[in-house]
């Protein structure tokens, strides 16, 4: 079983920075993602990481302003949010999946097995 807490959300304003922490527990977590949902809209992928070998996949949302990122030995996912804009305001989730399979499918929510509550992310 895996379980998952996010942290290190907060409010920040347009341009700022912020970075997300998720701690994991638990064995056998292949894949680890960010996902974020803002009111009356899906969950949508971020970004996402193969924890074997570190290999990452964005979102054309995130390409050159979010970076992914795991610590192995403390088990901990981060996603580095830089240049944040209004409508990245949303509750960013980090979801794990303990199965292998394709780096390229991995920003569908449906491939996840365990989700965080989710930490809030707002930009003015």
């Amino acid at each position: 079983h895996v379980q998952l807490v996010e942290s290190g959300g907060g409010s920040v304003q347009a341009g700022g920075s912020l970075r997300l922490s998720c701690a994991a527990s638990g064995y056998s977590i292949r894949f680890m993602g960010w996902f974020r949902q803002a009111p009356g809209k899906e969950r949508e992928g971020i970004a996402t990481i193969y924890t074997g070998a570190g290999s990452t996949y964005y979102a054309d949302s995130a390409k050159g302003r979010f970076t992914i990122s795991r610590d192995n030995a403390r088990n901990t996912l981060y996603l580095q949010m830089n240049g944040l804009k209004p409508e990245d305001s949303a509750m960013y989730y980090c979801a794990a999946r303990t199965r292998y399979g394709l780096i390229a499918n991995s920003l569908n929510r449906a491939w996840y097995d365990y989700w965080g509550h989710g930490t809030q992310v707002t930009v003015s």
